[in-house]
């Protein structure tokens, strides 16, 4: 081979492996972009993953809750299905776990004697023990129960994070990959939003130590029939004291 061909063969091979190295530096050193082959949330500023993550679960059908709220220097352990007509679970708090099942405007709390021996009427207690009690609209106790029921009403208060929101780099949530949103007012506070698929909320960690819940099965529909009459008991204009 003439020696002005291989010198040209040469020069070629070297701005080859130039170019290649140029591009590297300007790909991040060969580093994986982390939002390839996701929704594109990931890319968009803090206050707008929140907002499309908040429209994502305004949206939704139902979604699946559970993990512990902490409100009033109270504890409550959650794990509730939710949809717009109705909702279904557990709650526990100082001890006790309680059932709650809401059809329509129609409120149940279901429990065992010891929660209704709370209240010091122990002949109540033994005939709502393991019973479905409808929650009269008019008792105090109807508000503070069907708020972990409405989804409409629990999300928007649980979902919002305040102050300055910015991004914390990405996760995984149960196996699905996420950008971790956070706020410093409150104080402070993490949601971790989905990457794949619709941009749910999947995680929330509450600011000043007020709880974790985790999100899962969104749009996933469940039964929320009202129960048995045989099931049931209609204590009257207003609950225990318990």
């Amino acid at each position: 081979m003439p020696q002005a061909r291989i010198r040209r063969t040469a020069r070629v091979a070297a701005l080859c492996v130039l170019a290649a190295s140029a591009l590297t530096m300007l790909t991040g050193c060969g580093e994986e972009d982390p939002d390839a082959g996701t929704n594109g949330v990931g890319r968009l500023p803090a206050r707008k993953i929140q907002t499309q993550s908040r429209a994502a679960a305004d949206a939704a059908p139902a979604v699946h809750l559970a993990g512990t709220v902490v409100t009033g220097g109270v504890s409550f352990k959650l794990d509730m299905r939710l949809k717009s007509g109705g909702g279904s679970g557990s709650v526990t708090s100082k001890g006790s776990t309680f059932q709650l099942l809401r059809v329509g405007d129609e409120l149940y709390v279901k429990a065992d004697a010891a929660f209704w021996n709370h209240g010091g009427d122990t002949s109540a207690a033994g005939k709502l023990d393991g019973k479905y009690v409808k929650v009269p609209q008019k008792d105090p106790a109807y508000r503070k129960f069907s708020g972990f029921t409405e989804k409409d009403v629990l999300l928007p208060a649980l979902l919002t994070l305040h102050g300055k929101l910015a991004t914390a780099g990405h996760h995984t949530q149960a196996g699905t990959r996420t950008i971790r949103v956070t706020g410093d007012g409150g104080p402070g506070g993490t949601l971790d939003v989905s990457l794949e698929g619709k941009p749910y909320p999947l995680r929330l960690v509450r600011g000043g130590g007020a709880g974790t819940l985790t999100f899962s099965e969104w749009g996933k529909d469940f039964p929320a029939a009202e129960p048995a009459k045989s099931e049931t008991v209609d204590y009257g204009g207003q609950l225990p004291g318990s």
